[in-house]
Order: structure tokens, then C-alpha cells, then sequence
């Protein structure tokens, strides 16, 4: 696959070995500039760094899992958020998107080919974005 923009991706994942082969599946597509953390301050503290996408894990093992999408949010709204769920967690999905973020991926369910098809659809959007008129607010054209 040739992409064709280079984006910047974060992976944030305590989970080393989850971590790893979400980094490696995302380098093995073509994209080259891919950083695993495994803990949340460190990945905050590179949000200057202005990554395109996050992929996270969804924090379920703190008090309040949304916490970090809102703190990405805050701190650059234009970063699109991809979580992962351990499996099928409606409610988790649903807030997770209210909060910010643009998809979610269940892990151990087709995953990889999942995190594949969101990536295309976020350069599709970024191309319909970039082709807006100025000074435009939707993707619909006149």
C-alpha cells in the first residue's frame, strides 16, 4: 500500500506486546512515522509533536477512562482518536466517540484489518477536508 501523505501516528498502549504489534502492523502499511508509548504522560507530553492519529487503548483502569481522549481533545482537537476496546463495550464506544474520538477498533476481532480500514477512511476525510472552498464549515458542496 503507498500512502499518499505522510502522517504522524501514536500509538499509546500499557500493554507493551499489544502495543508492538499495532506498531509493527501500522509500519508493515506503509507508514513510517509510528511511535509506540506505554504510558500516558509521556504521550501527552510529545502532543507538540502534532501526531495526525492517536491509537489508545481504552484507559479502563482508571476512574474515569475518558479522561485522556478529553485531555488530547483540549490540547489539539484536530487529532484523530482511535480507541481500542478489549471487546464489544457499546457504552465504552459510545462515550468515547461523544468525547472525541473518530472510531474504535475491538481487539481480537479482525483487528488489524479493522486499524487498516480506519486509517483509509481518516485520509479520506483529510482529502474532503483539504478540498473544501475557503472559508467553507461542511464537506458539501453547493
Amino acid at each position: 500500500m503507498e500512502t499518499t501523505r505522510s502522517l504522524s501516528i501514536f500509538i499509546l498502549d500499557d500493554n507493551p506486546f499489544c502495543g508492538t504489534i499495532t506498531e509493527q502492523h501500522i509500519r508493515n502499511l506503509d507508514y513510517t512515522d509510528v511511535d509506540l508509548f506505554t504510558d500516558e504522560e509521556t504521550c501527552l507530553n510529545q502532543l507538540g509533536r502534532r501526531p495526525d492519529i492517536i491509537f489508545l487503548d481504552y484507559p479502563s483502569k482508571s476512574p474515569d477512562g475518558l479522561d485522556i481522549i478529553r485531555k488530547i481533545g483540549r490540547i489539539n482537537p484536530d487529532i484523530y482518536i482511535v480507541v481500542f476496546t478489549d471487546q464489544e463495550n457499546r457504552e465504552a464506544t459510545v462515550h468515547s466517540r461523544k468525547y472525541g474520538a473518530f472510531d474504535y477498533v475491538v481487539r481480537g476481532h479482525d483487528d488489524l484489518n479493522k486499524i487498516h480500514t480506519v486509517l483509509k477512511k481518516i485520509e479520506e476525510v483529510m482529502t474532503l477536508l483539504e478540498l473544501r472552498p475557503p472559508g467553507s464549515t461542511t464537506l458539501h458542496r453547493s
